[in-house]
């Protein structure tokens, strides 16, 4: 069912819905999605129903035309919008307005949904406000990139360690009727990022902006900033103080691919055990030297620049990549080498048993025998993972698999320990 509106929308970009239980995050089927075009509520589109990976099938939607998130100078709005009506028998429906659709990118849409009580709200609304590079926001107030550690009383960490989750204040950092959320650390940077940056934009231009993100995140994190100035959170929402983030916005694929690539990393100089505060802003209505221009990265992008070549282009030749020594929430480190068939010993052992703890909540993904063993099944095990949580499709476990299958694995483990 195609409107008039698809005139204007002669492109198409792909959306796929993940529900999950807000009390188990197990996988919910059945869920029923309604999708219309933001602001014609009478003209439905599509009607899908979730599988046992509580996923709906990827579709296509139709939406503007590349060029406009490839220019600054563009004034057409580049992505089309989109309101999503999710419900599920036994829980409190979701309605978001404002979902963006970009072309030739798949945008995919998580939600968790709560139990239904005859006490609470009737539906749960979630409006999603325009892209930081369409719409009007604050510019950053500029800070030190190396933040002072050395005031009476101040906390901070001995070593980095990505957290397994921040804390965001929904709102500038005074406003206390703002509403904190406990998001995971790699969600929380795939939102920010698919916020502020297009994700039509060259791979390397997506990889500088996420270790900029990053690298300021981890500071935040290290320093305790806002806790050790009283707050009860890691970081903002508001674009003067810290990154956009947007609850229930969605994401997109080529931006979470490489968060699940990176996020252990972070930018340092030498002699400096913190990460850098790497600030950045559009580089159009807000310049900012010395500053990762964010349109300029994308034009260093189309130039064949690598991801640390974009960054030293902006913040100086000194600055470099680094790993961070700890990851919070995973039961056992990456090997350090991809785990393919023929593989053996105690690291397939693990993930083989991870895999079956993750089965339990998603039937699709077929058990395997927990001998060391990386043979075909186990192969075609981590193959269905991939295809489940949206990795390349490879069958082997390389470092985005291996930690996607640690996460998954904490999440559900963790539930059956509850009950």
């Amino acid at each position: 069912m195609l409107s008039s509106m698809d005139n204007n929308l002669t492109y198409r970009g792909t959306f796929q819905l993940n529900v999950v239980s807000g009390i188990s995050n197990l996988p919910l089927s059945d869920a029923t999605l309604k999708i219309y075009y933001t602001g014609i509520p009478e003209n439905q589109l599509e009607e899908l129903t979730t599988n046992s990976s509580g996923q709906t099938e990827t579709i296509e939607l139709p939406s503007p035309a590349p060029e406009y998130s490839l220019t600054p100078e563009s004034e057409i709005q580049p992505y089309s919008e989109y309101t999503l009506e999710i419900s599920a028998d036994g829980y409190i429906p979701q309605v978001i307005s404002g979902a963006e659709i970009l072309p030739n990118v798949k945008a995919i849409q998580n939600i968790s949904l709560m139990p239904a009580d005859l006490s609470g709200p009737a539906n749960e609304i979630f409006v999603i406000p325009a892209h930081t590079l369409y719409g009007e926001y604050p510019p950053k107030i500029a800070e030190d990139e190396i933040q002072p550690t050395n005031e009476s009383g101040e906390i901070v960490l001995s070593r980095v360690v990505v957290p397994e989750y921040v804390v965001v204040h929904d709102g500038s950092p005074r406003d206390s009727t703002a509403k904190n959320y406990y998001v995971r650390y790699r969600d929380y940077i795939k939102n920010v990022a698919s916020s502020e940056i297009y994700a039509t934009w060259p791979e390397d231009t997506i990889r500088a902006n996420v270790l900029a993100i990053m690298s300021f995140t981890l500071n935040r994190v290290y320093t305790e900033f806002y806790r050790n100035r009283g707050y009860d959170f890691t970081i903002t929402s508001s674009t003067a103080f810290d990154h956009k983030w947007i609850a229930n916005r969605n994401i997109y694929d080529s931006i979470s691919l490489i968060v699940d690539e990176l996020f252990a990393d972070y930018l340092s100089r030498p002699n400096v055990r913190q990460p850098i505060l790497t600030q950045y802003c559009d580089g159009e209505r807000v310049t900012c030297p010395n500053w990762l221009s964010q349109w300029g990265s994308k034009d260093l992008g189309d130039q064949g620049y690598s991801a640390i070549e974009i960054l030293r282009y902006y913040y100086g030749n000194d600055i470099y990549i680094n790993t961070a020594e700890e990851i919070s929430g995973v039961p056992s480190s990456w090997p350090g080498y991809t785990l393919e068939n023929g593989a053996s010993g105690q690291k397939v052992r693990q993930l083989q048993e991870q895999l079956n703890v993750i089965a339990t909540a998603y039937p699709a993904l077929p058990k395997v025998v927990e001998d060391g063993i990386y043979g075909p099944a186990t192969t075609e095990a981590v193959r269905t993972f991939q295809s489940i949580f949206g990795l390349p499709q490879t069958g082997n476990t390389d470092y985005r698999t291996w930690y996607k299958i640690s996460e998954i694995y904490v999440g559900v483990s963790r539930i059956a320990e509850l009950n």
